[in-house]
């Protein structure tokens, strides 16, 4: 079997899942994302441990049936085994199996069985699988899933169990980011969308992500931190991790949602990034960060920071409570007003770029997606960042992106690259020319060209030059054009000089005189026929 065929059987699988909520009166409920994510997931684990402790007990792979064999060995034997898997595999009792569940299916109670086992899992593998809060709370791996169903809720596990048994994971372990992150995108795609709620959560293009990755590592590293102050389910995150090497860096992340920190821990265990679960907090980033320098109260430094975060937020509640002294380092450019009328309209995002800055080690980079409207802004917090970046010289470059990238939003963005080592020239890249326009629902989308996003990454990384799409300009050249980022200010101005002989001349200005006579006299009978329409207007 192919990958592709194994990638289609997946989907499959999520799309029964989805259906046997469906007919137990779940559909596009909101607790449905909860059983299709976690019913997922303890799939994934089953077969990871079937894997893992197949490879180091040979002889369980040749048994006509792992798990009984598995059962038959002693409890010490079981314990090395378990002793001897790696952290990323969770650990599992031969009554966690998928096929202990699939025998008791008939069993009375059988949904309250399903629910125990799948608590019982989250306890013994608290301490690696759990996400954090602000205050130190668990957010267990598993809660009971059988709970949002009114009635049958034995008919529904067993419904559940049965679609499960067909499909295995075991084939596609050795399967990389590519697979997965589609696979991922395709189980949370009914769930992440804006839901118009008071913190909306935006799914990240994946090119947008790929080109903000690329930009951000184009050499080797490792043993490096990577950090995402508005991480959603992880999007830009997992294509830097595997820009750099999924063993080579330790995630941490803060969000504010619980839904997205659940999606996220879910995608860190497709990636192979077990180890940076206990990194992800969900909480108030802006108002509570988490991350702090060992044993101290200052915020913690990191290499890499990529995000992507709310634009405007009603963050009324909370706005008062930055205006401390603490924070004047943090915020250095001040704290946005709340707007009078539309209180959620409020501009936090300026709050994350400075949180992001101040979150950057020495020689660290960033990545943050913001309005195209930030770049050139006149005035206020914005301009006052800009010129932070350029007095301090830490600024990468920017790219300005196509319109419609983000399908969920009309507002163009632009990629702020932040590189606290560049004290040479910046790069300036106008991209919003490129990508191709498609329809995906009522929204209209902007999709760029696998040639296109590499276009993007290479001239970004070489700082290369091209006439009307990049240019790299000094600090002194963008403080002297009142520190703008647009490159389009950049551009040299064309003149296009003609040679004209006298009667060439002349006739082109008598035809242009004669074209304009022309729209005048039309723009008068318009006007004439608009009055004359207007006049035979009543009120019935």
């Amino acid at each position: 079997m192919t990958s592709q065929e194994f990638k289609a059987n997946a989907i499959t699988l999520i799309d029964d899942l989805k259906g046997v909520c469906a007919n137990y009166g779940l559909g596009n409920d909101g607790n449905e994302f909860k059983i299709i994510t976690q019913v997922f997931l303890y799939k994934f684990l089953n077969d990871k441990f079937a894997h893992e402790i197949k490879r180091l007990e040979p002889s369980l792979a040749k048994a006509d049936s792992w798990e009984d064999a598995l059962r038959d060995t002693s409890k010490k034997e079981y314990e090395l085994l378990l002793m001897q898997l790696g952290a990323s595999t969770a650990r599992l009792k031969p009554e966690h199996f998928l096929s202990t569940l699939w025998a008791k299916q008939n069993d009375d109670n059988f949904a309250a069985i399903f629910d125990a086992t799948l608590l019982d899992i989250a306890k013994l593998n608290g301490d690696i699988f759990s996400v954090k809060t602000n205050d130190g709370q668990k957010i267990v791996l598993f809660d009971p899933v059988t709970q949002y169903v009114a009635s049958k809720r034995d008919e529904f596990a067993k419904a559940i169990i049965n679609k499960l048994i067909p499909f295995s994971f075991e084939r596609i372990f050795s399967e990389k980011f590519d697979f997965y992150s589609t696979l991922f995108e395709y189980l949370i795609k009914d769930y992440n969308k804006d839901g118009g709620g008071k913190y909306a959560e935006y799914y990240t293009p994946h090119a947008v992500s790929k080109i903000m990755a690329a930009c951000l590592v184009p050499n080797k590293v490792k043993n490096v931190t990577c950090y995402d102050p508005a991480a959603g389910s992880g999007t830009l995150l997992m294509n830097l991790a595997h820009a750099i090497g999924e063993d080579r860096c330790t995630i941490y992340t803060q969000d504010i949602s619980q839904k997205s920190s659940s999606l996220l821990r879910l995608n860190l265990i497709l990636n192979n990034l077990v180890h940076s679960i206990p990194n992800v907090i969900q909480g108030n980033t802006i108002l509570e960060p988490y991350h702090k320098e060992d044993g101290g109260t200052d915020l913690r430094k990191f290499d890499y920071i990529v995000s992507n975060p709310p634009f405007k937020l009603d963050f009324s509640d909370f706005r008062d409570q930055l205006d401390t002294n603490a924070n004047r380092k943090r915020f250095f450019a001040g704290i946005p007003k709340v707007p009078g009328k539309k209180k959620d309209k409020m501009a936090i995002y300026l709050l994350f770029i400075q949180h992001v800055i101040h979150s950057l080690s020495p020689d660290g980079r960033a990545a943050i997606v913001v309005p195209t409207g930030f770049i050139t802004a006149q005035s206020g917090i914005e301009k006052s960042i800009r010129q932070h970046l350029v007095e301090k010289k830490m600024l990468g470059g920017v790219v300005s992106m196509p319109s419609n990238i983000f399908a969920t939003t009309g507002t163009n963005v632009s990629i702020l690259f932040i590189d606290a080592s560049n004290k040479g020239k910046v790069i300036l890249l106008d991209a919003s020319n490129l990508g191709e326009k498609i329809k995906e629902g009522k929204n209209q989308k902007t999709i760029l060209r696998p040639n296109e996003e590499q276009r993007i990454i290479d001239t970004f990384n070489t700082k290369k030059a091209i006439d009307e799409f990049s240019v790299t300009v000094s600090y002194e050249e963008i403080k002297a054009k009142n520190y703008s980022f647009s490159a389009g200010q950049y551009f040299d101005v064309k003149i296009e000089h003609i040679t004209m002989t006298r009667d060439q001349f002349e006739k082109d200005l008598h035809d242009r005189i004669t074209m304009l006579k022309t729209l005048f006299e039309e723009s008068r009978n318009c006007e004439k026929e608009v009055a004359k329409q207007l006049a035979r207007l009543t009120h019935d």
